[in-house]
């Protein structure tokens, strides 16, 4: 029996690991920039961001509080159900706080929108938002976050991160799935 290799299931590679960590530094300097003297709570949305917020947070030249939350609108498909689910919420209080919500992936949007309403709620001092990726084609221009890493096409992309049905998280790169992976 042939075991098939995560490069097998790649058409191409669009953002090596090189070109990734180039813009994550980039990133986090803007962002200290803008937020160092206010200690920003960085939240990771679990579990697609966890790589892209670690190496955002390493790259950050300031005080920094870490938070994390976890929703879901994908289940262990290719599409978005349309619904997001809070499975975990934050552990911190965010009133008062300037947060910063870190994001892998912007598609429908719907996600980066619930997060924006809920915390909103909270009364935070402001909320930021970052994206490592946006698929500018999939959703309204008014979700665009305030920080993007990559505007990328309408493709099925894995790695740094992102999955499919929980695969693919662990590639360095981003990379287009073959539509016979997941279709």
């Amino acid at each position: 029996m042939l075991i098939r290799t995560p490069e097998q299931d790649i058409s191409r590679v669009l953002f090596t690991e090189k070109t990734i960590a180039a813009r994550v530094e980039q990133l986090g300097a803007e962002l200290t920039e803008k937020l160092g003297g206010k200690r920003p709570v960085l939240v990771c949305v679990l579990k697609g961001a966890s790589f892209f917020y670690i190496d955002l947070c390493r790259s950050m030249n300031c005080n920094i509080d870490m938070d994390f939350i976890a929703v879901s609108s994908y289940g262990a498909g290719a599409k978005s159900t349309g619904v997001v689910r809070l499975i975990k919420d934050l552990d911190n209080n965010i009133t008062g706080r300037h947060v910063v919500i870190v994001e892998d992936i912007i598609d429908s949007g719907l996600t980066m929108q619930y997060l924006k309403q809920l915390f909103s709620a909270r009364n935070p001092a402001s909320v930021t938002t970052i994206s490592f990726l946006d698929k500018t084609a999939r959703h309204d221009p008014s979700l665009k976050t305030d920080y993007c890493g990559f505007e990328i096409p309408d493709e099925f992309v894995v790695g740094y991160g992102l999955d499919y049905a929980n695969y693919y998280r662990n590639l360095p790169y981003i990379g287009i799935l073959k539509p016979e992976c997941y279709k």
